[in-house]
């Protein structure tokens, strides 16, 4: 009986150890420049609405635009001025300064 009632302990305090973590599950953003392909026409183009593609690929990439920035390569592209217009549309948050 004590056997049974120490697995059982045991068990409950996995159960406890699992359940008591972080519920969420939180996805790491590959940053890739390259998923912003989708906004192309609406930067291009001011006059056309960013698509509802674009706008996913902006949300998921947010965190990413400093570092964009900031690359020398990417830092002529990343300075159009529709792209914060574009962000803007979309809901997401364009960083004035990084």
């Amino acid at each position: 009986m004590k056997r049974f009632s120490f697995v059982i302990l045991c068990v409950v305090a996995l159960a406890v150890v699992v359940f008591s973590g972080e519920t969420s599950i939180v996805e790491a953003v590959t940053c890739n420049p390259i998923e912003l392909s989708p906004c192309l026409a609406a930067i291009m183009m001011p006059s056309q609405p960013p698509s509802a593609a674009c706008c996913s690929k902006l949300k998921e990439q947010q965190p990413c635009f400093c570092g964009y920035v900031k690359d020398p390569t990417l830092k002529q592209y990343m300075n159009n001025p529709n792209i914060p217009k574009v962000a803007s549309s979309c809901g997401v948050a364009y960083p004035p300064k990084c």
